[in-house]
């Protein structure tokens, strides 16, 4: 089977293509070399793998969309403009590098529906917003974004509606969607065109809703990359890492491997089909755990500088209930976020990187969207 890989030269789409050469499938990138992540040269990196056939071109090409589709018979649609601060500033670009790229290749995909077995779509956990929360009842809810009075008296814990704190637990894929950036609209956009789409043209169709993703490849110079990859730049460049809020923001942290693994179950079941899945590790950290866990390993002395303010756009916290797609898919992550950590060590000490967070939180403050 020739399989396309939109963004697989890319950080999960590398690993992707990894993955699915492994396994013996045929595999054509389409990627677009963006300069935020490959560097002002846009050549391949060298980690991806030579066995790939690899087209540049841009998901809002249509010519390119319609080469990189020719003979395929399963798309992963990974390409994406990512970041959510970013997404604050750069309306237009993100929702044309997503939305509109994303209804251009469907379009060309319903062309050759009859020849399509399966599409794979990268879906996000930022859609939720806020994560599940538990009142003083014992009761789920979902709450409600954090108001803007609430964020300038330092109260970062979700509230209800009478002001009481409510507790944080896991995700499900029944919580009502709630997204709080421009990102998480256009990844919410991804989901729902791409089931809603094919459910009408009988095209099978499964959208994956990754949580916060890391591993090797990851783009450390990019300020608007995953935590795991901002927190190991700024250590490798002997700066603090930068905390917004208090530090204790709780995330689930899956390692690529097991994403990647979740891509492969979602392709050859059919019983995943119009469906989404939570893809994580049903354990949650803080930010400040993470921080600790990279620089004891890289042997950093930085102390975090914890900066109080916040971040239009920003959530508090939202970890994966995955119980779905283990129960689905048979679905089981392997990687724990400490050996996933010593795992990425010597990759990062074998990188240079460009700190640009300072940059990037200037952008933001020029802006006016950190408070």
């Amino acid at each position: 089977m020739r399989v396309l890989v939109t963004g697989g030269a890319g950080f999960i789409g590398s690993h992707l293509v990894d993955g699915l050469l492994g396994e013996g499938y045929e595999v054509r990138v389409l990627d677009c070399l963006e300069p935020q992540v490959h560097g002002a040269s846009r050549q391949p990196p060298d980690y991806l793998n030579r066995n790939a056939e690899l087209l540049i071109g841009d998901i809002r090409d249509r010519e390119a969309v319609s080469r990189a589709l020719d003979g395929v018979e399963a798309i992963f649609h990974d390409a994406a403009a990512v970041g959510v601060a970013q997404s604050m500033y750069e309306i237009e670009r993100y929702v044309a590098a997503n939305s509109l790229g994303t209804a251009i290749l469907l379009e060309e995909i319903v062309k050759r529906r009859d020849n399509i077995r399966k599409i794979v779509v990268a879906s996000s956990m930022s859609i939720y917003g806020e994560g599940a929360c538990r009142d003083e009842g014992g009761r789920s809810v979902a709450p409600k974004p954090r108001p803007l009075a609430q964020m300038e008296r330092h109260a970062w814990e979700p509230e209800d509606a009478e002001g009481r704190p409510l507790t944080p637990i896991p995700t499900p894929e029944s919580k009502p969607l709630d997204p709080t950036s421009v990102y998480a609209i256009t990844k919410m956009d991804h989901e729902h065109l791409v089931l809603v789409t094919c459910e009408a043209y009988g095209i099978p169709a499964v959208a994956l809703r990754y949580f916060n993703t890391y591993g090797t490849r990851q783009a450390l110079s990019n300020p608007y990359t995953g935590l795991l990859a901002i927190v190991s730049s700024r250590l490798l460049n002997h700066a603090r890492p930068l905390v917004f809020e208090d530090g204790l923001q709780r995330r689930d942290f899956v390692h690529v491997s097991d994403v990647v693994r979740a891509n492969m179950l979602a392709l050859k079941n059919d019983a995943a089909n119009g469906t989404a899945y939570n893809v994580g590790t049903g354990r949650s950290a803080t930010v400040l755990d993470v921080i600790k866990l990279v620089s004891e390993q890289l042997g950093a002395g930085e102390i975090p500088e914890i900066t109080r303010r916040y971040r239009a756009g920003d959530i508090r916290h939202c970890f994966a209930d995955i119980s779905r797609i283990q129960s689905e898919l048979g679905y089981a992550p392997k990687m724990s976020l400490e050996d996933g950590i010593a795992d990425l060590i010597p990759w990062i000490q074998s990188q240079q990187s460009t700190d640009s967070v300072r940059t990037a939180v200037e952008s933001l403050e020029e802006h006016r969207l950190i408070h």
